[in-house]
């Protein structure tokens, strides 16, 4: 994949997920980055910043909510758009993603138009030339 495709890091510890959601972000035309920790993550946006993020808030590994709130909060990425993904739908779950600085929600499993539509708006924002 060229440099000219947007890059996707995807934070997923889960080797099976990280794999399907990789392929999918793959065929939507995306240039994926999988890591699977907080330091791997970091590592990562010191190498080169993606256009998103997308984060798997269930990673037992760490904390999602606040890798959000770190990455959110820390000027060299606060810009990136963050997309939480999680397999809890609870509005509570979803309020705190959004309260830690997530842009946007996306319940697991999910389709894969529906992942494309929020890709998209989070890139190219209504409003923004």
């Amino acid at each position: 994949m060229s440099h000219d495709a947007p890059l996707i890091l995807l934070i997923e510890d889960e080797p099976v997920m990280a794999e399907i959601t990789g392929f999918r972000l793959d065929l939507l035309g995306f240039e994926v980055e999988t890591v699977a920790s907080a330091e791997e993550t970091f590592q990562a946006v010191q190498h080169r910043l993606p256009e998103v993020i997308i984060l798997n808030l269930g990673s037992p590994d760490m904390d999602g909510l606040a890798l959000t709130e770190r990455l959110s909060n820390d000027p060299r990425t606060s810009q990136i758009p963050i997309l939480a993904i999680s397999d809890n739908a609870d509005l509570d779950e979803v309020e705190r993603s959004y309260v830690a600085g997530a842009k946007d929600y996306l319940v697991i499993p999910y389709d894969l138009t529906v992942l494309q539509d929020k890709l998209g708006k989070l890139l190219h924002p209504v409003g923004v030339a």
